[in-house]
């Protein structure tokens, strides 16, 4: 781990109760449960363990004072936080540990047809456009598969940035990997076909897509280089048994009592 770009003001532990509606989950720390935002939009594949170590901060004066912000897998600490990858993917790009995007950094920018970009990097060449991505679900074959459900925002994103790089203009799809295991990132078409074919085609119009390991400790979080990015189709049928096997730890409990984003639509 080469350098520590984000240190938590303090981290408190607890045990994960149970996710539901959403955006909310309930942690008991010490002798009493408490309810945690849950900055996470995604059906979390593989994380909502009931019973397992997690982390919070705390923010005083907020209707929701609590974050989920580790969760703790087979001793292995992952992310749950999706709001902090912009904030880590910023302080990469300040101190020039993404080689090529270099120059003047802006936070969020709007472009094309109401579109907003993660960074607009002002280079000599011009203007390059850097969107972010983070990714926590990591199968047995150590890859990175985002995203872990449909997300026709994400999809839309690349199409605008596709339509920028049919200009001439520089664009980039940064994927963070909130944990130190995986070795490449994919596309995941198992969970979202559009995106993937997105992908696809974005590289191949001139995307360039790219992904990094920011490891996270009890410390803070850690950037720990890049890993590569294949974007070619991979073996559904594998990947379904894999998501299968994660699907009693996906998703959040309603309203109803019932369960949503929990298992993934049929082929």
């Amino acid at each position: 781990m080469s350098e520590l770009l984000f240190r938590w003001p303090t981290l408190h532990e607890g045990r994960l109760v149970r996710r539901y509606e959403r955006f909310i989950a309930e942690v008991r720390v010490g002798r009493r449960v408490v309810r945690a935002h849950c900055v996470n939009p995604g059906r979390m594949e593989g994380l909502v363990v009931p019973g397992a170590r997690v982390w919070l901060s705390e923010a005083p004066g907020r209707h929701l004072p609590w974050t989920w912000e580790l969760v703790e897998l087979e001793g292995r600490l992952v992310g749950a936080n999706t709001s902090l990858p912009n904030k880590l993917v910023g302080e990469a790009l300040r101190r020039g540990l993404l080689p090529g995007l270099g120059g003047v950094v802006h936070a969020e920018r709007v472009f094309g047809r109401g579109h907003r970009v993660d960074f607009l990097i002002e280079q000599p060449g011009g203007a390059h456009y850097v969107e972010v991505k983070n990714c926590h679900l990591v199968y047995p074959d150590r890859c990175g598969y985002f995203p872990d459900s449909v997300s026709a925002r994400a999809t839309a994103h690349v199409e605008a940035l596709t339509r920028l790089v049919k200009k001439g203009v520089a664009a980039t799809v940064v994927f963070t990997l909130l944990r130190d295991d995986p070795v490449l990132l994919r596309p995941s078409g198992l969970h979202d076909r559009a995106f993937a074919t997105a992908m696809r085609r974005a590289v191949k119009a001139g995307l360039h897509a790219r992904a990094v390991r920011l490891v996270p400790t009890l410390e803070g979080i850690f950037f720990d280089g890049e890993v590569a990015v294949d974007v070619t189709g991979v073996d559904l049928a594998a990947t379904r048994g894999w998501s299968a096997s994660y699907d009693s730890t996906s998703g959040w409990e309603r309203k109803d009592g019932k369960w949503a984003g929990r298992s993934l639509p049929p082929p």
